[in-house]
């Protein structure tokens, strides 16, 4: 089976004068717009779209694949990060093994 992995986007809790983004909890309230409730009743965050933590900053990961798949939502995460100053770089370009 073919991976759908095509790298990442990083969404940075950080503005641009280098303050951290409130509130503290905003990559899980981000990342919640792809998500779903499981069988379980536990929120699922999308493989396309995670908070993670990269050196203390909360963070958005979402994979370039997630362009392809919805256009819409892609666009709508990085117009959050654009309208918020957020930083936004480039994250890894190869899935882990």
């Amino acid at each position: 089976m073919e991976s759908a992995f095509a790298g990442e986007v990083v969404i940075k809790g950080v503005t641009s004068n280098g303050r951290p983004f409130r509130p503290s909890d905003w990559a899980e309230r981000l990342a919640g717009v792809a998500s779903c409730v499981g069988c379980d009743n536990r929120l699922n965050f999308s493989v396309n779209v995670r908070p993670v933590t990269r050196d203390g900053v909360r963070c958005v990961v979402v994979n370039r694949a997630l362009e392809r798949e919805d256009a819409r939502l892609f666009r709508f995460l990085l117009d959050f990060a654009k309208q918020n100053d957020l930083a936004v770089c480039e994250g890894r370009q190869s899935e882990r093994p």
